[in-house]
């Protein structure tokens, strides 16, 4: 399935790959000769993984796609015919953003003065309110303060790399706890692929509001500013291989959990954090209180993916995630299939959740032969920050100024600082994601095939003393963005496969008195696949909602 490539072989074809992404047809709309904004603006995943690690032999962009099925042609719909434009119709050009705005001379002057990880972790997390770091003045000047500055109680955060057994390994740790209060619940958070905690900022503080509640964010192993170990996969199946990288991950975070003494806790993800925390609660059951999993990847299956023996799947939607410029996404009106899901009445969601995406949404887009050749050659999509020295964080610029270009000037330098920082540095977990995911992120193991078994897992086998110990299901949500380029009727059908489950647990025997499971899906209006920071204020509201109901129903239970 993987191939082995020289990375450093491709920096010289940097100029030649970026083109070939950002060059898009020209525009379909009528009265329109300059290149569609969506068309010009794009900066996939495939970009930053071409300019990366490929060889001389990747062959040129007209020819037939390395690892494409021959069956499949291009649509015709999306090629350029002059004749559609009326003769002397008034031709618009559309303002679009350069696909990497930061000049060179400023990309240079960063890439030599760049803050460390650390630093520029810091600098983000700075833009959090009220709650303060728990270092400096003495235990009652610093209570004295926060009772003074912080209107929700008297909160502090720390921040620590967490020592794991083994040869560099370690999780960096964030976490917010209440001064003067018992710890009655926990949230653990964990982020998307090659990402990192710092990016839930804007989500830190109004989640620690509740009272008895800690929160812990964690970077992956091998992401973030966690250790960063070299990542091998030494199994020889298929089946094999994806439990090997996904239990790299989890094993760890189980390893943490035992660390703190964590007996039961909420566990959140977003996107691949969600479809590892899935990973998670199936390897290891007994722990969970609820499970929210928010723009997770991996749900539906997809043909092409989960079968070695044919080629790999040949569009996606996943270029949207470079492409979408959030600031539209966040002042839009709410249109496509994920608005017209959070619109429809309960008895229609079935019919509009397994409607054909509508022209509003994320279109699949073709996958070009040279990302399809790269991702199954292992080879990273940050491996142009790394190689490309003094023109990473010009690199870098082509994705955040698009991801963050909703927010305020100070926050969103900040959050391209930490962006490349984490970017720039060396390669470990980010290596798991062919083994995980298909090109165009879709899942070798599929989560729908496996969501109907979460929360009914056995804890402890029956002995000859002792009965079987057996989960009885709790709590799932699944969060999507309206303009999400994850397709909440993958959530739904979760959520169908799940209730069935939940029925046919209450036809069994006392099953009534035993069931805990429940599901749901919640749309977040005007917020993309990065929700959290899309539309903080109505995606806090949800998660302080769910987070006091698992409150209350731990009360009642230790009632």
């Amino acid at each position: 399935m993987l191939k082995s490539t020289n990375p450093t072989s491709l920096l010289l074809r940097i100029p030649k790959l970026a083109s070939s992404v950002f060059a898009g047809p020209p525009s379909e709309k009528t009265g329109t000769a300059s290149p569609s904004k969506e068309s010009s603006s794009r900066m996939s995943t495939e970009s930053v993984s071409a300019s990366t690690d490929t060889s001389s032999s990747i062959p040129p962009p007209t020819t037939q796609p390395l690892l494409f099925p021959t069956h499949r042609k291009k649509n015709p719909s999306h090629q350029y015919h002059p004749q559609h434009h009326a003769e002397g119709a008034p031709r618009k050009h559309t303002p679009r953003m350069m696909a990497f705005p930061l000049g060179y001379k400023e990309a240079a002057h960063q890439w030599w003065t760049s803050l460390s990880s650390r630093q520029a972790e810091q600098n983000v997390l700075s833009f959090m309110p009220h709650v303060r770091e728990a270092t400096g003045p003495s235990v009652g000047a610093r209570l004295l303060d926060l009772a003074n500055t912080d209107p929700f109680g008297q909160r502090v955060w720390r921040s620590s790399m967490v020592q794991l057994s083994g040869k560099n390994r370690a999780l960096n740790e964030f976490s917010i706890e209440r001064e003067g209060e018992d710890v009655d619940n926990t949230l653990v958070m964990l982020h998307g692929y090659g990402a990192g905690l710092g990016f839930f900022y804007k989500n830190f503080e109004p989640l620690t509001r509740l009272p008895g509640w800690k929160l812990y964010a964690l970077d992956m192993l091998g992401m973030g500013n966690s250790s960063r170990p070299p990542f091998k996969v030494h199994a020889k199946t298929q089946k094999e291989k994806i439990a090997e990288a996904e239990s790299w991950f989890i094993d760890a975070l189980e390893e943490w959990r035992k660390i703190r003494k964590l007996e039961k806790f909420t566990l959140m993800g977003h996107s691949m954090g969600g479809y590892l925390a899935v990973s998670y609660a199936l390897k290891y059951p007994g722990h969970l209180n609820k499970l929210i999993l928010v723009s997770p990847v991996g749900i539906p299956e997809d043909p092409w993916a989960v079968n070695a023996d044919m080629p790999e799947p040949e569009t996606s939607t996943m270029a949207a995630e470079f492409t979408q410029d959030q600031e539209s996404i966040v002042h839009q009106t709410p249109a496509g299939q994920n608005a017209e899901y959070v619109n429809a009445k309960a008895s229609d969601k079935e019919s509009v959740a397994s409607q054909p995406n509508t022209s509003t949404t994320p279109p699949k887009r073709p996958l070009p032969g040279w990302l399809v050749w790269l991702w199954d050659a292992n080879v990273s999509p940050f491996s142009i920050v790394r190689f490309a020295g003094p023109l990473g964080p010009r690199f870098v610029s082509g994705w955040t100024a698009r991801r963050f270009n909703h927010l305020p000037s100070p926050e969103k330098q900040a959050l391209h600082d930490y962006s490349y920082a984490l970017f720039r540095q060396r390669g470990s977990g980010e290596y798991a994601l062919p083994y995980l995911l298909a090109p165009g992120a879709y899942a070798r193991s599929p989560v729908i095939n496996r969501i109907q078994d979460v929360g009914r897992q056995v804890i402890s086998p029956k002995t000859e003393t002792t009965p079987e110990v057996k989960e009885h299901g709790f709590p799932i949500v699944f969060m999507y963005g309206e303009n999400d380029w994850m397709d909440v009727a993958g959530g739904y059908a979760a959520e169908e496969k799940i209730k069935k489950r939940i029925e046919k647990e209450l036809l069994e025997e006392g099953g009534a008195e035993k069931e805990n499971g429940s599901v749901k899906v919640v749309v977040v209006r005007k917020a993309g696949h990065h929700l959290y920071v899309d539309n903080p204020e109505e995606f806090n509201e949800v998660v302080r909602r769910e987070l006091k109901e698992t409150m209350m129903v731990n009360q009642r239970r230790r009632n």
